[in-house]
């Protein structure tokens, strides 16, 4: 999913995991006392609060797709050839996707999200980051993913209007970031993975290098196709 995956993207404290998604530091209680709402509201928070545009790429094969991510109180996401923006703007209550062709804006409906972003294995309701937004999280454990303590969520998707059934997110108990998202579809069988790969340092902040993404085919539960968001530097630098 997440892209939040996309927009945590570029995130202030990976604290050596994904960033694609840090959002400041959260305390780290055990899951038990832990408010798991709390804890996505915190995810829904800008995780800059400044401008950047970073230069990125999607490689799916040996397809390679340029795009900026620009940060400017939303996220937006730049494609040229032809040209297109996709903006996401995270309120309090919901998040919006926006689509730009040209001089035309127009959000994305729900009969869209499951359409792929140029070809990749991102959908626009993976953009959307919507399952941050899931009513009753539930707190269901704990697991270590790549040497960060994380707490694992399980949120149910409301009926109608997603791909998925279920989401399952690994959140890093010291610095709040995203490690993990996996959707499963509403049979309860696994369909799509994202995982942070690498992180690297721009002016002294962490944030994503690459992330993975992967589709998976229900009935054989292997993985049939995959794609990786890279983050290549700041834009012009």
């Amino acid at each position: 999913m997440f892209v939040h995956l996309i927009l945590r993207i570029v995130s202030t404290r990976v604290l050596g995991a994904i960033s694609v998604m840090v959002w400041g530091l959260l305390p780290s209680p055990s899951f038990a006392q832990t408010d798991a709402e709390a804890i996505l509201r915190a995810a829904r928070v800008n995780p800059l609060g400044t401008q950047i545009a970073l230069d990125a790429q999607l490689r799916n094969g040996r397809n390679k797709t340029p795009f900026q991510i620009v940060v400017d109180g939303k996220v937006s996401y730049e494609f040229e050839n032809p040209s297109q923006a996709l903006i996401l703007d995270l309120g309090d209550d919901e998040s919006r996707l926006t689509e730009r062709i040209g001089s035309k804006n127009a959000p994305v409906r729900p009969a869209r999200y499951d359409e792929r972003v140029r070809g990749t294995d991102i959908s626009f309701e993976d953009l959307a980051l919507k399952f941050l937004y899931w009513k009753h999280p539930k707190i269901i454990g704990e697991e270590t993913i790549r040497s960060r303590r994380s707490w694992k969520f399980e949120i149910q998707a409301p009926r109608g209007d997603s791909q998925y059934g279920v989401a399952r997110l690994w959140i890093d108990q010291e610095g709040g970031a995203l490690m993990r998202v996996e959707g499963y579809d509403p049979q309860g069988r696994l369909i799509r993975r994202f995982e942070v790969v690498d992180v690297q340092r721009i002016d002294g902040q962490w944030m994503l290098k690459s992330m993975r993404i992967e589709t998976v085919n229900p009935e054989t539960k292997k993985v049939i196709s995959r794609t990786y968001l890279d983050v290549l530097g700041k834009a012009g630098a």
